[in-house]
């Protein structure tokens, strides 16, 4: 009972916590508008525009480190990250060189700008270009940077690593789990035992535990990552569930075995004749090619808008905090704030465990061979 208390007092702290600074940081500009209480109906329109732009910037990805920013002095805190530029030649500098946006960044003969978190090549002055819709039309350099989301990922990589690392080296040493290992273990066979055994069975399972761990620990990290208040949103960047996506397409077929791809050719097996056959695998064969790629889109697809839709929920709600300002629509919003941050605790490992479980799903499907089919 002590121990559960303790946990639930933890959850709480961090919660608090995390909802504090995420009002401090990402709407630090709408508190200075809270005391005044009789603005008018524009300045309602703007209030809310500026929170849905402050949720906006809070999902992107970032050249710079934020941890906390002072609205009333425009000071940010946190740490530069490195700029890497491929325009003419290698262009490597710190992200503090653009001061946010503020400067101009010459390197040789180019200037370079940092305008909504994307880099565009510019004149001395700053010049940008736009179309018609708005949308800048200068030329972009190609962009090798060390972004947050980049940084976030690489940091998630060493943690796994040493992590597993001293897990091995207890197993090497003696059988009965210490440290990290006491932690790990009930997990590592949670995922062989109810996701890898079940859906793949336990003639091949051996081969594909390596990526089912790894992608399970590592997307259950960074979903705990993302509920800090840094504005770290990795698996909701779609490029990055895109490439997890993509890893579990290339294992799928390029595993798959002679049942796997005869039941997206030949579906019907031998039940009839092929001429037969002819005018069903006319739509029959191009559906299940199509299903090859609907099966890691739905991967990519379903990750990436349950973690940011958790995202934009969390800080809508801290946003209608300076929306209601008063005291009963201040704390309603405070305890709904709360409530969802202890749900995103759940989502985080659940979303893991979706991905990994269906794609075991697919490995079994790929691997499976005629007798067990």
């Amino acid at each position: 009972m002590l121990k559960s208390s303790n946990r639930f007092l933890f959850l709480l702290i961090v919660s608090f916590f995390s909802l504090s600074l995420y009002g401090q940081e990402v709407l630090g500009d709408v508190a200075e508008r809270e005391g005044d209480e009789h603005h008018d109906l524009k300045e309602e329109v703007s209030l809310k525009d500026e929170i849905k732009k402050d949720i906006h910037h809070h999902l992107l990805d970032s050249h710079y480190f934020d941890i906390l920013h002072d609205s009333e002095t425009d000071t940010h805190y946190g740490f530069p990250l490195p700029v890497i530029l491929w325009d003419d030649g290698l262009k490597v500098f710190m992200s503090s060189e653009f001061d946010h946006g503020k400067q101009i960044v010459q390197k040789g003969d180019n200037y370079y700008k940092l305008y909504h978190n994307k880099i565009y090549k510019t004149d001395a002055q700053g010049t940008i270009t736009y179309d018609e819709h708005h949308h800048p039309i200068n030329a972009k350099p190609l962009d090798f940077s060390i972004t947050k989301t980049v940084f976030v990922v690489m940091v998630v990589c060493f943690l796994l690593f040493f992590l597993f690392r001293a897990v091995a080296k207890n197993y090497k040493n003696s059988q009965v789990p210490k440290g990290s290992a006491r932690f790990l273990e009930p997990l590592i066979l949670y995922v062989r035992d109810e996701i890898a055994i079940p859906n793949i069975g336990e003639k091949h399972y051996r081969k594909y535990m390596g990526y089912l761990l790894t992608i399970f620990f590592f997307i259950w990290i960074l979903n705990i990552f993302g509920l800090m208040p840094f504005g770290i949103n990795v698996t909701g960047n779609i490029a990055v569930t895109f490439a997890l996506a993509l890893f579990t397409f290339f294992i799928t077929n390029f595993t798959g075995k002679k049942t796997y791809w005869s039941h997206i050719f030949d579906p019907l097996g031998n039940t009839m004749p092929w001429i037969a056959k002819i005018p069903i695998y006319i739509i029959l064969i191009p559906i299940e090619i199509l299903g090859l790629f609907v099966k890691p889109f739905s991967l990519m697809i379903r990750l990436y808008a349950n973690i940011t839709a958790g995202h934009i929920v969390l800080m809508s709600l801290i946003g209608l905090m300076f929306l209601f300002r008063n005291v009963s629509g201040g704390a309603m919003s405070l305890f709904l704030s709360i409530a969802i941050s202890f749900i995103e605790f759940f989502v985080a490992a659940l979303q893991a465990y979706i991905f990994t479980t269906l794609s075991a799903l697919y490995f079994g499907m790929a691997s499976e061979e005629h007798a067990e089919h």
